[in-house]
């Protein structure tokens, strides 16, 4: 059905029906309340003669960006096309992704006679994958405003929900506006073993004859060696466990999502620092791996391996990890491992393989602070019942603080923060490790 009342429409009604009731009372007041029944059928059929026989329609075009970014406000924009030839009081519909549990979207304006109008809302995605957009259902309404024309806009839409990338480019100029001086900003001249060539020049003696270029000797008479510049391209992974206690929420985003979100911020910025970028993802078997590697094009692969990756409700096996990182990553590299220890035996139980990854690597574990634990601490309790919880939960908290002692003792770094402050605190990390030369 196309044709709907509108809240005049009923409110004229009521007035009128009040009228009548008052009349059987008040017999003065019947004349001027039938000319006014009389004049509400005029305008009646004067709307539905503007909005069903004149000629003209809405139409809407709906503009999603190519992928949603995950955990962030995204902007959806409707154009809303008015071809009648006087101006309409429009009420927008948008059927939404049934992953938002939205229903009642509503947005008005006025269309002015044939002209568009851009309206706009906002959406925020809290899992990533695909979401489907439905129609778009236009209510149209006169001056008079006694019935609502409604136009279906078939236009289904989907669109893939990545992890967060809106967030980029604050985070990149983060890591560029520090002071320190971060190595791979500059280059340290000498002749030396590493793979990065500088320049060819002639030979001296003292120079390491193993690099004589033969080639450019032959062309210019005389011996021409190469020289070489410190290594400052350095494998960076993210390491992130898919096991059960990663499928813990917060804010309506689990831990798997936040740290996905922060392992493509910092692989941004690694790349952008001449860093080679990779991933390692596990859980009670060992799964993605993307090689570090230099480039744009590797953001678009780490891209799209995060983006299929889900959490499982299994045990982390931390000696399969070891066993993965073993056989495909050669060369040392920074291990940022995206983890959740919630208890001092979780961690005793795979201490011995981040032991063992820590003498190849460099592993920095990364811990999440349970806020909701921090709120209840620091809660007035109002009855013994609320006690025993705030001991339970000063109890967890020690625990989380002795883990990471543990980690400190055995020289495995880490990293405890919240969920919310992760991308920022883990690129802060890596910054400082770059400004230690510690990688």
């Amino acid at each position: 059905m196309k044709l709907f009342a509108t809240k005049r429409f009923y409110y004229s009604i009521i007035v009128l029906t009040i009228g009548f009731v008052a009349s059987y009372f008040f017999p003065a007041l019947f004349v001027p309340v039938k000319l006014a029944f009389f004049a509400f059928l005029v305008l009646f059929f004067a709307d539905f003669m503007l909005l069903f026989i004149t000629r003209g329609e809405l139409t809407c075009d709906r503009e999603l960006p190519e992928r949603f970014s995950n955990g962030d406000d995204n902007a959806v924009v409707l154009k809303i096309n008015n071809s009648y030839s006087f101006d309409l009081q429009v009420t927008a519909l948008d059927e939404l992704p049934p992953q938002f549990q939205i229903r009642d979207l509503t947005i008005r304006l006025t269309a002015s006679k044939g002209g568009s109008r851009m309206a706009s809302y906002s959406v925020r995605p809290t899992e990533r994958g695909e979401y489907d957009f439905g129609n778009t259902n236009l209510l149209a309404a006169s001056k008079i405003g006694l019935i609502n024309r409604r136009f279906i806009v078939n236009h289904p839409q989907t669109v893939k929900v990545y992890p967060s990338f809106l967030h980029l480019r604050k985070y990149e100029l983060m890591a560029f506006s520090q002071q320190q001086s971060i190595e791979g900003q500059r280059k340290l001249r000498k002749i030396g073993h590493s793979m990065e060539f500088d320049h060819i020049k002639e030979y001296t003696p003292g120079d390491d004859p193993r690099h004589l270029n033969w080639q450019a000797s032959a062309r210019r008479g005389h011996l021409m060696i190469n020289h070489y510049i410190d290594e400052k391209s350095q494998p960076i992974y993210n390491v992130i466990d898919k096991s059960r206690p990663m499928k813990m929420p917060f804010e309506g985003m689990t831990l798997l999502d936040y740290a996905i979100n922060a392992s493509l911020a910092i692989s941004d910025i690694a790349l952008k620092k001449g860093d080679r970028a990779g991933l390692v993802t596990f859980q009670h078997k060992p799964d993605t791996i993307v090689p570090a590697q230099k480039g744009t094009k590797q953001m678009y692969v780490l891209m799209e391996s995060l983006y299929h990756e889900k959490t499982a409700f299994t045990e982390h096996n931390f000696g399969m990890l070891y066993a993965q990182i073993t056989a495909k990553i050669a060369s040392r590299s920074l291990l940022l491992l995206y983890t959740n220890f919630e208890s001092l035996y979780s961690l005793e139980r795979q201490l011995k393989y981040l032991k063992l990854l820590n003498r190849k690597h460099l592993v920095l574990v990364i811990i999440f602070r349970n806020t909701e634990l921090d709120g209840l601490i620091t809660k007035d309790a109002g009855d013994l019942r609320e006690v025993y919880h705030q001991a339970i939960a000063q109890n967890m908290l020690n625990e989380k603080f002795a883990i990471l002692q543990l980690l400190r003792q055995h020289g495995i770094l880490s990293l405890y923060t919240t969920p919310q402050s992760l991308t920022a605190d883990v690129v802060n990390k890596y910054l400082e490790l770059k400004s230690r030369r510690a990688i």
